[in-house]
């Protein structure tokens, strides 16, 4: 498998995996967890992620990008042990417009937890291996290792 298209953070959390895992399935709560900074909190109605394929939307900002909104598509969902999504630029959002015919969709944030001793791994994985515009994958990565390991402190902070 590449891995020169991947991002890993991994950290040992004091909870439970469930706690972590209902944390990370309420969109609500997404802005407070964000190491990157960049969610500004959700567009529309959010209700915590039930399974594959649901979608829910952020409203975001980056200082290069200004303000625009992602439409996350649950990719992975088993409970108390996996979830993630794959955001896509919303094509109704001013930041589309500017970008034009750029498909800025292909990457994704995924989140593994493992029980051990003392609470729960956490594995976060930031992944766009399936990036097929050129001129979107000249951004990568969109989100530093630390950045990625912040937003562990962050989970591990909301649950403590």
């Amino acid at each position: 498998m590449d891995t020169s298209r991947k991002l890993q953070a991994s950290k040992v959390i004091d909870a439970p995996a469930d706690v972590i895992f209902a944390l990370l399935a309420d969109p609500n709560r997404h802005q407070e967890l964000d190491g990157a900074g960049m969610i500004r909190g959700v567009a529309g109605d959010a209700p915590p992620i039930k399974g594959i394929g649901q979608i829910f939307a952020m409203n975001m900002n980056q200082a290069a990008m200004g303000d625009y909104r992602m439409i996350n598509t649950v990719t992975a969902y088993v409970p108390d042990a996996r979830i993630g999504w794959a955001p896509a630029l919303d094509p109704s959002c001013d930041l589309a417009e500017k970008l034009g015919d750029m498909d800025a969709s292909g990457h994704t944030y995924t989140y593994d937890l493992h029980e051990v001793e003392g609470g729960t791994e956490v594995t976060q994985t930031y992944e766009w291996m399936s990036v097929k515009d050129p001129k979107f994958l000249e951004m990568f990565p969109l989100v530093s290792q630390e950045q990625l390991a912040g937003t562990l402190d962050r989970i591990a902070a909301a649950v403590a």
